[in-house]
């Protein structure tokens, strides 16, 4: 409580008795000017304590990145992490690594994403925790493998296996520049023991998760419509997809007539004119495979007669005007219906004599453009695949791998590629059919390979899938008890989980982990059950999945379960030639890294890319084979981009690359070392759950930013020198009422710095930080003890009260910004003048605050004090304010009652009151003096305080009058305290005699 360090006076003289019993000191130290004593020319220079440290306010050019590989080798950064893995403590705070791609050099996404984990992990190392953090490498699939061929000339004539190592070395080579970087970037783990999708034990797991939950039923394979990119002849998933917003398709109107009018419609429709379904599509390549037209059943469509031809369509009621336009044309509407009413009718297929389209409802059907009447392919489309689902029509795919029509097209279209020539050709046939009524460039999003940047298409093929839809409701369920960082990413997350009704998870490629299945030659059917995975996972947890391709068949197939599953001979089977996708690859490796079958991770940090992909993969695999979420947090951050919003490309120059960041380019005017911390301070200070800017004004701030807090730490180190915290440190009750407020103000930034860390808000940390040393420190606390430090004598209590204070703000703000930045951490504590077997930033817990320091009240004494001492300085604003005295005037009250704490005397120069004013001499009063000038400057004000929870609720007007000085500026210290320009001042004097004495 406030009353525990004040009580209100009975008298002057009490007052000033429990000042000299309360502190110790009958005579409190005076302020000084801002300008160190050491500048002027003195013969008393050297009687000063002037600052002393050999630790740098800056490390301009490649200093900083050599001082900060010295730190790392000296601090032990690369052993901290097995260090901590052995201590004796139930505390663990596991953070799950998702593996980055090792397809590339290490990139600015990298070290946003690299850097955010490592401050989150040394935060928990710092408070006690084991950290639990094991780095790895997503090493398989289709942008590796494709890279790796890049490099080599015919590479279509290598076999699986030549593919397969040529794919495992480059991704060997990515994963070894990738680790480098991460251990210079200062992040903190076992290097040598990181786990990479393509090691046996880890392919192994996968397999198991795999077969479990096969088993379970939610694996199945199936024949249906999937995203196909034929530049690589292999399914996608979603998530590997990119729009392609300029894409440019060529559109066709086209007409498909009646067979047979809907019966509703008879008496409109009676067939003395030529009827047709009006339809609008932008892949006219899919019209060979149409099995159906679909409706709306609960839209408005009409009847419409052209006014040029004479012919009857149908089509979506709010389609006639447009589609009459877009046809150059003008339509008389003969009659209107429901939806409903087109049951039962059905049409001539526009190309293919013979074939019937029926016309059947569907709930897909837009009519934000076209017709409002579909062309359906169940081969190449998702719904029109279910339309034919629920009415058992044919689901043919006339198109082949490589995204070429096949025999089954027809002579006409065999071989001919279907977004090129073949999409020609089949508008060709249209327009010979008489059903082509235009044609169109039409302007559109549309999907392309993420890798080879081609148009992809969707195509129907047997494919083995994960039946999301049977597991997404748990899925859901477990994800709502999640913590969310940010919150508003959980609910896009549970829309795309809502949208995914199943989940491709076979490839057509050789580079990753095959699906252990087996097929009967003449049948087709699959052979897969407990026996045939157990044998597989037994060679692969020796072998690795080389083996899939390397070994026989008899050796992959036991005799055993062939007979079980009722065949004769293994060589009536085949290997399977799919791999399991890269989604579940990264996926399942909740099951390799976390120790422990139940195990969840206490966090996930990854980009919102990851909220359809690895977030995703990891909920979907975890909760099919064991019914619960892997991470109890998931904290989403978003991506890098140029310094004004732009998306970085090389074409533009605005790629930022880290080792250019750290190191330097090769012209240092234009890309000069920052060090790793600058990039670490870049990556903390952001708000990290939007996107991220960075370029060369963000990082010169980020580097003055840095430098700003080394100049705080050298100041708080310099004058450190020869104190010892544990044999000098004055006990905080015994301190000035200042230093105890420095000490409240120290426990409240410790607290809401670590809430901050907690919450995964590392820009709050830095705006904590940054208020703290400059608000607090730089611009107050410092200016006011200059006098103390550099002037009192070196052992007296007044100085070694301030120093205390300065050893415990140094050791608390070098532990907050430790995760932050741990080199120049490491740095501060090699330049400590105490302290000097300590084990380290790192190796020496968190900020040690004492809630004894928290003082409710303190802050109105000194507070109310620095008020005044604003309306003093702002009244002389821009002079010196030592060439000044102050005359406070206060109404009695509590105010005067805090003043009076912080000054007994009715005047003085040396009281605590006097230091924080910065005047030469304080005057506390109740009223005007008599003899005040009539034309003193008197600035006016008041204070509020509350204290005890607004128990004592009592604002107090003041008054402050600033006067020129009447004494001389003393040699020594430069106040206006001395009789005599060329004579220190009484307390100078004493100083000095105390060091001759010594």
């Amino acid at each position: 409580m406030f009353r525990a360090w004040w009580t209100p006076p009975l008298a002057r003289a009490r007052a000033q008795a429990r000042a000299r019993i309360a502190w110790g000191w009958a005579r409190p130290t005076a302020s000084e000017s801002r300008q160190p004593a050491a500048e002027q020319d003195s013969p008393y220079r050297d009687t000063v304590l002037l600052p002393r440290s050999r630790f740098p306010a800056q490390l301009p050019g490649r200093l900083q990145p050599e001082t900060e590989l010295e730190t790392q080798q000296k601090c032990g950064f690369s052993e901290l992490y097995s260090w901590q893995r052995q201590r004796k403590t139930k505390q663990e705070f596991c953070l799950h690594d998702g593996p980055p791609y090792a397809n590339g050099d290490p990139h600015v996404g990298h070290a946003l994403n690299k850097i955010l984990k490592d401050i989150t992990n040394r935060f928990y190392l710092m408070r006690g925790y084991k950290v639990h953090y094991v780095p790895g490498w997503d090493c398989h699939g289709l942008p590796i493998e494709l890279k790796a061929l890049s490099e080599i000339k015919e590479s279509e004539n290598l076999s699986p296996m030549e593919i397969r190592q040529k794919a495992r070395e480059f991704a060997e080579r990515a994963i070894e520049k990738q680790k480098s970087a991460f251990i210079r970037w200062g992040v903190m783990a076992d290097w040598a023991n990181c786990y990479r999708t393509f090691d046996p034990k880890y392919e192994a797991n996968q397999l198991r998760i795999f077969y479990k939950m096969y088993d379970k039923g939610f694996i199945h394979q199936d024949y249906k419509p999937v995203f196909w990119s034929p530049s690589t002849k292999t399914a996608l998933a979603e998530a590997e997809l990119e729009y392609n917003e300029q894409h440019v398709s060529r559109s066709v109107y086209m007409k498909f007539p009646l067979l047979k009018s809907p019966p509703k419609l008879a008496s409109v429709l009676d067939g003395s004119s030529p009827a047709s379904v009006l339809i609008w599509t932008t892949q006219p390549w899919t019209v060979p495979a149409n099995q159906a037209v679909c409706y709306m059943p609960d839209s408005a469509y009409s009847i419409v007669k052209c006014t040029t031809t004479s012919e009857y369509f149908i089509l979506a009621a709010d389609r006639v005007e447009s589609t009459a336009a877009a046809l150059d044309t003008q339509f008389e509407v003969v009659s209107t219906c429901k939806g409903v009413d087109l049951v039962d009718g059905s049409c001539v297929h526009p190309m293919i004599p013979g074939r019937v389209s029926p016309l059947l409802p569907a709930n897909h059907v837009t009519m934000a453009k076209g017709t409002g009447l579909v062309h359906t392919a169940p081969a190449h489309g998702m719904e029109d695949y279910s339309v034919a689902s629920h009415h058992q029509l044919p689901t043919d795919c006339f198109v082949d791998e490589g995204g070429f029509f096949t025999e089954a097209a027809g002579p006409e279209l065999r071989n001919k590629n279907v977004l090129e020539e073949g999409n020609e050709a089949v508008i060709q046939m249209l327009q010979a059919a008489g059903s082509l009524l235009k044609e169109e460039n039409y302007v559109h999003s549309y999907p392309y390979d993420w890798r080879t940047k081609k148009p992809m298409i969707i195509r129907a093929s047997k494919q083995w899938f994960v039946n999301t839809a049977s597991v997404k409701a748990t899925a859901q369920e477990v994800l709502k008890k999640v913590k969310v960082i940010p919150t508003s990413a959980v609910n896009r997350m549970l829309e795309m989980l809502d949208r995914r009704t199943f989940w491709c998870i076979s490839r057509q490629r050789c580079w990753g982990v095959p699906i252990p299945v087996f097929y009967q030659k003449n049948t087709g059917e699959c052979l897969i059950n407990s026996e045939t995975v157990t044998n597989v996972i037994k060679i692969v947890e020796q072998q690795g999945t080389d083996a899939w391709w390397t070994l026989p068949i008899e050796q992959l197939l036991p005799k055993e379960a062939v007979a079980k599953a009722g065949g004769n001979d293994v060589l009536d089977y085949v290997k399977g030639q799919d791999v399991l996708d890269i989604w579940f690859d990264s996926g399942t490796s909740w099951a390799h890294v976390l120790e422990g079958a139940e195990r969840r991770a206490d966090t996930y940090l990854e980009g919102k890319d990851q909220l359809g992909g690895w977030f995703q993969s990891s909920l979907l695999t975890s909760v099919a084979a064991r019914n619960k979420a892997p991470y109890k947090t998931l904290v989403v951050h978003g991506f890098t981009l140029g310094e004004k919003g732009e998306k970085m490309s090389k074409s533009t120059g605005n790629v930022v690359d880290p080792d250019v960041v750290i190191n330097g380019g090769e012209d240092h005017t234009k890309d000069p070392p920052y060090g790793a911390d600058v990039l670490r301070w870049w990556v903390a200070e952001c708000n990290v759950f939007t996107e991220v800017l960075i370029g060369p004004v963000v990082l010169n701030a980020a580097r003055d930013d840095v430098n700003k807090l080394r100049n705080t730490i050298r100041f708080m180190l310099g004058n450190l020198a020869g104190f010892n915290p544990e044999t000098d440190s004055i006990p905080a009750p015994e301190m000035y009422i200042v230093d105890q407020y420095m000490l409240h103000l120290l426990q409240d930034y410790g607290s809401k710095v670590t809430e901050a860390y907690k919450e995964y808000n590392y820009s709050k940390v830095v705006r904590l930080l940054q208020a703290f040393c400059s608000r607090n420190l730089s611009n107050f606390y410092f200016s006011i003890i200059k006098d103390r430090l550099y002037c009192e004598e070196e052992k007296d209590p007044k100085r070694r009260s301030c120093q205390t204070v300065l050893a415990e703000a140094l050791d608390i703000v070098v532990r907050s910004f430790a995760p932050i930045l741990p080199h120049l951490a490491e740095e501060v504590f090699q330049h400590l003048p105490y302290k000097k077997d300590s084990g380290g930033v790192f190796r020496t817990g968190w900020i040690n605050a004492s809630s004894a320091w928290k003082k409710p009240g303190i802050e109105e004494a000194i507070e109310g004090a620095c008020a005044m001492r604003d309306s003093f300085l702002g009244s002389i604003s821009g002079k010196n304010a030592l060439e000044y005295e102050v005359v406070i005037v206060i109404e009695p009250g509590l105010l005067f009652e805090l003043m009076e704490a912080l000054q007994a005397e009715e005047t003085s120069s040396v009281s605590e009151l006097n230091e924080i004013m910065m005047a030469s001499q304080t005057t506390l009063l109740t009223e005007l003096p008599k003899e005040t000038p009539t034309d003193a400057n008197i600035v006016r004000g008041s204070f509020l305080i509350n204290l005890e929870g607004g128990d004592i609720h009592e604002e107090s007007s003041y008054k402050v009058i600033a006067l020129p000085v009447t004494k001389a500026k003393c040699p020594r210290c430069r106040r206006y305290t001395s009789d005599s320009a060329s004579t220190p001042c009484p307390r100078c004097l004493t100083v000095i005699a105390g060091r001759g004495s010594t």
